[in-house]
């Protein structure tokens, strides 16, 4: 096999990475994805820091092990506490590239000043990301972050697109943290998949940034730079799960156009 061809690595708690995923592919159909969801542990977002990094520590030597060319971070969770430790993991020459940064570049450029609100998991509030790395790429932009729990176990239970997630989401969006904020920031990759939803309650009032486009673009970016792309999609994509769930087999026909086959793949220290 070519070196540039490859896989590229991702992995996320469960199904939200599939929205990184499934926007590479759709970018980059020659690139063959190996994609870790740890169901098993999700959600990332109720744990405590070094327990994400532990985590996220023996999934990157896994998707080392499988020769991987890139590592994607589709969790945001992940990324806002574990980013540092698996760059470093990581050889020098594969990318390793979080969804926290891309996004904030995308922000910092496209907005002059005002408000940004930030919805996401306990961990990456706690972490003040988005709130800490925005204003440093542009002083007139403040950040207004606010957990949002619910919508991760929700997503994952298949549940939205109904009256009931459609009540929970106004709720949180209603609160004054996020009032009167120019654009809203997806801090969660299971969040796309209530897009529509966030989109309704704003009516195209407030900019919804999903992420995982803009990540699979600062992707293909690091790929033609280091002189790593794919001339060819080689061999077939694969998917491992701590866990397997019935949500994770729907979601990637949902994602992908057929129910791909899951290998439950357990991980150790």
């Amino acid at each position: 096999m070519s070196a540039n061809n490859r896989p590229i690595g991702i992995f996320d708690s469960g199904i939200g990475g599939l929205t990184v995923a499934s926007a590479i592919n759709r970018l980059m159909p020659d690139e063959r994805i190996i994609y870790y969801g740890d169901t098993a542990h999700l959600p990332y977002g109720e744990k405590s820091s070094k327990t994400i990094q532990r985590y996220s520590q023996r999934i990157t030597n896994f998707l080392l092990s499988k020769n991987c060319k890139a590592i994607v971070i589709a969790c945001n969770s992940a990324s806002a506490t574990a980013y540092p430790i698996v760059r470093e993991m990581a050889p020098r020459d594969i990318p390793v590239i979080n969804v926290i940064d891309p996004t904030v570049s995308y922000v910092s450029e496209k907005y002059s000043s005002g408000k940004i609100g930030v919805i996401g998991t306990k961990a990456t509030v706690n972490s003040r990301s988005y709130a800490k790395r925005i204003p440093k790429s542009n002083q007139k932009l403040s950040v207004s972050m606010l957990a949002t729990p619910l919508l991760v176990s929700m997503i994952e239970e298949g549940f939205f697109n109904n009256k009931i997630s459609q009540a929970i989401i106004n709720n949180y969006l209603s609160k004054n943290t996020l009032k009167n904020a120019k654009a809203l920031i997806l801090g969660c990759t299971h969040f796309p998949l209530i897009k529509t939803e966030v989109e309704s309650f704003y009516h195209d009032a407030t900019e919804v940034i999903d992420s995982s486009s803009i990540v699979a673009n600062n992707l293909k970016k690091e790929l033609i730079k280091g002189n790593l792309e794919s001339d060819r999609l080689d061999g077939s994509h694969q998917f491992y799960v701590s866990e397997k769930t019935h949500s994770f087999e729907e979601s990637t026909k949902l994602f992908f156009g057929e129910k791909l086959k899951l290998e439950k793949k357990t991980l150790k220290d």
